[in-house]
């Protein structure tokens, strides 16, 4: 009789989740920014997250292949065709337009599940009330805009997670320059006095050159590569960085009722952007180590180790509205409900405001030559 098999049996695949129900109703649970949980819009029911459940992970570069792959649950994704923004949806959710441009042009696709899964995020925390509020607050600060504006109506706000990269690193850099003293010396110039070129004395600014040289070591920590094609580099700048010691482990039930856009730049993308942002940074501290008050010649040698990343989630609220035919995106912090978008120039307004510049220019012109 032969003996039973002690082969380990192999580990079946994780398998995504569907849904989060409601242990009270049955109704699908949603992230609750307002909460901070999971939240049920047909009895009330309110479910907290565990944030402190597991570890945020950071890995090597040569480790991606250990990463888990996509998200955890069942979704669906759209293809904008306008932005190229590829956003995923929860099975029951449908898209007619794109989550950040407001193009009609979408096309449904299959989730990219071999996408490497997130490994933190930063929960989305401003509610819709607050986002709606914010956007027309900054409506009505807008300058130069038209005045019909502040009477727009936007479609509804979509919170959507926005992908990105974080790397770490430490690096030691070596420098060398001539840097620079300046020093005084009087000289006879020429100078026309009364119709007549007479020499007298000025002081003269000149440079002293010494060659230096030095080494320093710093610390890269979250350094943040932006992986989106949905949302704009600039628009997202100009609504400020995130406080990154709020980072959780990743877990789907975050975004449960919410979107995700899946990343467009990869890893060794991601890690290529922020290398050199890396090299750019290093060059700036060492010209800041240069003694003296001037430099040239400054030479940079970067050697970057301990390299580690991480792909987390950012939040963010997108909206859109229309005004004469075109369709403009607004954008809002989902951490610090900053608010930040395009909107139409009113060249009236700005015309005005030249013609009001030019005359007031006239009159100090007139009283000037009157004095």
């Amino acid at each position: 009789m032969s003996e039973p098999s002690t082969a380990p049996t192999p580990a079946e695949p994780e398998r995504p989740r569907v849904g989060f129900p409601c242990v009270s109703c049955g109704a699908e649970l949603l992230w609750d920014p307002d909460r901070d949980a999971l939240g049920c819009e047909h009895c009330g029911a309110s479910v907290p997250v565990p944030r402190a459940e597991g570890a945020i992970v950071e890995r090597a570069l040569e480790s991606a292949g250990e990463a888990a792959r996509g998200l955890g649950l069942e979704a669906r994704a759209v293809r904008c065709k306008a932005c190229g923004a590829r956003v995923l949806l929860g099975l029951a959710a449908t898209a007619e337009r794109c989550t950040f441009c407001g193009s009609a042009n979408v096309l449904a696709q299959e989730a990219n599940r071999n996408a490497l899964r997130p490994e933190s995020l930063i929960p989305l925390d401003v509610g819709r009330g607050a986002v709606e509020q914010g956007f027309r607050r900054w409506l009505a600060r807008l300058w130069f805009r038209p005045t019909a504006l502040r009477r727009v109506r936007a479609r509804e706000a979509s919170g959507i997670y926005v992908p990105y990269w974080t790397f770490d690193a430490q690096v030691r850099s070596a420098w060398s320059a001539d840097a620079g003293y300046y020093y005084w010396v009087t000289q006879m110039v020429p100078v026309r006095v009364g119709g007549k070129v007479t020499l007298q004395p000025r002081q003269v600014r000149k440079i002293r050159w010494v060659p230096a040289w030095g080494e320093r070591d710093d610390a890269y920590d979250d350094l943040l590569v932006h992986a989106s094609r949905g949302v704009p580099e600039s628009l997202a700048a100009k609504l400020g960085g995130f406080d990154t010691a709020a980072l959780v482990p990743y877990r789907p039930d975050y975004l449960a009722g919410w979107r995700a856009e899946e990343y467009e730049l990869d890893l060794e993308g991601g890690w290529a952007l922020a290398r050199e942002e890396i090299v750019r940074t290093q060059q700036r501290r060492c010209a800041g180590d240069v003694p003296g008050d001037t430099h040239r010649a400054l030479r940079v040698t970067s050697t970057i180790d301990g390299v580690r990343w991480k792909h987390v989630l950012l939040p963010f609220w997108t909206l859109s509205y229309d005004y004469a035919g075109k369709t403009y995106t607004v954008l809002i912090h989902g951490q610090s409900g900053r608010v930040e978008g395009y909107a139409p120039l009113s060249w009236l307004k700005i015309a005005l405001a030249v013609l009001a510049v030019l005359a007031g220019l006239g009159v100090i012109a007139v009283a000037t030559s009157a004095l």
